[in-house]
């Protein structure tokens, strides 16, 4: 059996000892065919990591990337355009793997030529020790497949039945390569902060292309759910991170959705996040619900300015400032073609 060879990639920022765990995790693996691509946005690393770092990309264990700007989206963008893998394979850089994890997603390709992703089930340890670790889910209700509303009822914690869905969780995916080459789909650089639904986004673009995604919740991971780092320098608690929360959930809609889906979209993100009705469970304290309302409300215009440039410009900047820089590169009287 040909078996694909697999570009396992890890954007990071702000990680120590969990990124250190997480590479040994993936040198680890049974599969024979795969690469290491570290994209790290880290301006200066522990000395512990450091070392660690410098041994393994030096024993050519890992590819190591060392970037000056920190995005996530960005960062996935720049190693798709290097990686050599007929399988991108994206984790985060705070997980455990067991040592079947990239032979379980390559096994999906092998046996479904229409899949074009694979979302992996994520053992989210905050979400995991909320619900007691009792909840199972056998096929995810019919509103998980409603663009409009399936952010709020997609479980992929929770559900142990292997199954078609609508999106991935961005700490445990891989796609075609061909969707990247062949179709041309970009992760969108306009997603700020965390980048919370920049899957979302490229999952929803992906499944135009006829390609399905299919969940396998054999292909799971431990997801420690670090709160800082991550290529993202900001705390879940800050007014920054809430105001880039909502501006990503208003663009994904007015991306990607019809009128009324937008319109069941951003009901339900007001009663969920704003009000803090189930399945957010967010205090009902009227100054705290005031607050809320302020970043829902600066995030729909904001996202809808965001919308609006797209009309010039596609947002992509560190995608463009990569390209020109190879683009000089190449250019360069200096360049000598051997």
């Amino acid at each position: 059996m040909n078996l694909p060879f697999i570009s396992v990639i890890i954007p990071t920022y702000g990680r120590e000892e969990p990124l250190r765990d997480t590479i040994k995790d993936v040198l680890q693996q049974d599969y024979p065919a795969f690469e290491v691509m570290v994209v790290d946005q880290t301006q200066t690393h522990q000395p512990e990591t450091q070392l660690f770092l410098e041994e393994v990309a030096a024993a050519g264990k890992i590819r190591w990337f060392r970037l000056e700007w920190a995005s996530l989206p960005g960062a996935r963008n720049y190693a798709v355009r290097r990686a050599a893998g007929e399988i991108l394979l994206f984790i985060d850089d705070d997980v455990q793997l067991k040592p079947q994890f990239l032979a379980t997603h390559a096994r999906n390709y092998l046996e479904r030529p229409e899949v074009g992703a694979v979302a992996g089930r994520v053992f989210d340890r905050m979400k995991l020790e909320d619900s007691g670790n009792k909840l199972t889910i056998l096929d995810l209700p019919p509103e998980a497949s409603d663009p409009g509303i399936a952010w709020y009822y997609i479980d992929l914690v929770h559900t142990v039945k292997p199954q078609w869905v609508i999106t991935a969780r961005g700490c445990n995916m891989s796609f075609r390569r061909e969707i990247f080459t062949k179709y041309g789909i970009r992760f969108d650089e306009r997603f700020r902060g965390s980048a919370v639904r920049e899957e979302s986004d490229f999952c929803l673009r992906l499944r135009q292309t006829g390609y399905q995604i299919w969940y396998d919740p054999d292909a799971d991971l431990i997801h420690l759910g670090e709160e800082t780092g991550g290529c993202h320098d900001i705390s879940t608690r800050s007014l920054k991170y809430q105001l880039t929360f909502y501006h990503n959930h208003f663009l994904l809609g007015l991306k990607n959705l019809t009128p009324s889906q937008c319109l069941r979209f951003f009901a339900k993100l007001f009663d969920c996040h704003v009000l803090g009705h189930p399945p957010c469970n967010k205090s009902g304290s009227p100054l705290k619900v005031l607050t809320r309302f302020a970043s829902y409300t600066l995030g729909f215009f904001n996202a809808l300015s965001t919308v609006i440039q797209s009309s010039w410009q596609d947002g992509q900047i560190y995608t463009q400032q990569d390209q020109e820089a190879e683009s000089s590169a190449v250019n360069s009287p200096s360049s000598v073609v051997r």
